[in-house]
């Protein structure tokens, strides 16, 4: 597996080593001793399909103490996924990174704690499966408004298909993290 650093510390792309012949191809999606930098021990798989291209989920994540570090792929359609640094102390804090997940690609994005997570689908019918290392908790469940301007992120379009509970999150100006 290939590992590349971003601009935002702890935010990796893997790119897993595909072996490929005339039946298919194999691939392994995670193993701990090729990926020495994601230290979390993962405890949940989740699994989004979105129908509609342009279709927007996020900026989510969980307060404390339930965060959740994630490592996401596509293994149907395309996105583009955003992670969000929300660490208040960190020196790159607000700032986003974006990621085309596809899968012909097959890249993942590794998210640590402490960030929030969006994407937007780039076809039709995309499934989106991603480990966490926290369990989820409704009462932990946080949203940041997708076009928070503060945040600025350029999600590609600015009309996009969002859920009533994306639409009416808070900016970040407004929340306690």
């Amino acid at each position: 597996m290939k590992v590349t650093k971003t601009k935002l510390d702890g935010v990796l792309i893997i790119e897993p080593r595909v072996f490929g012949d005339s039946r298919g191809w194999f691939m392994e999606t995670y193993n701990k001793e090729k990926t020495p930098q994601i230290t979390c021990v993962f405890v949940q798989d989740n699994q989004s399909f979105s129908a509609q291209k342009g279709t927007l989920r996020g900026i989510h994540f969980q307060k404390p103490p339930m965060e959740q570090a994630k490592l996401v792929r596509c293994t149907r359609g395309a996105f583009m996924d955003y992670a969000v640094d929300l660490r208040p102390d960190s020196k790159t804090y607000k700032e986003w990174i974006s990621v085309e997940l596809t899968e012909e690609n097959k890249l993942q994005l590794f998210i640590p704690r402490g960030f929030g997570h969006g994407f937007i689908t780039l076809t039709n019918d995309t499934e989106i499966q991603y480990k966490t290392d926290n369990y989820y908790s409704p009462e932990h469940d946080s949203a940041i408004l997708w076009s928070d301007p503060e945040l600025g992120i350029d999600w590609g379009t600015t009309e996009p298909v969002v859920s009533e509970k994306d639409g009416k999150a808070p900016l970040l100006n407004e929340m306690v993290i």
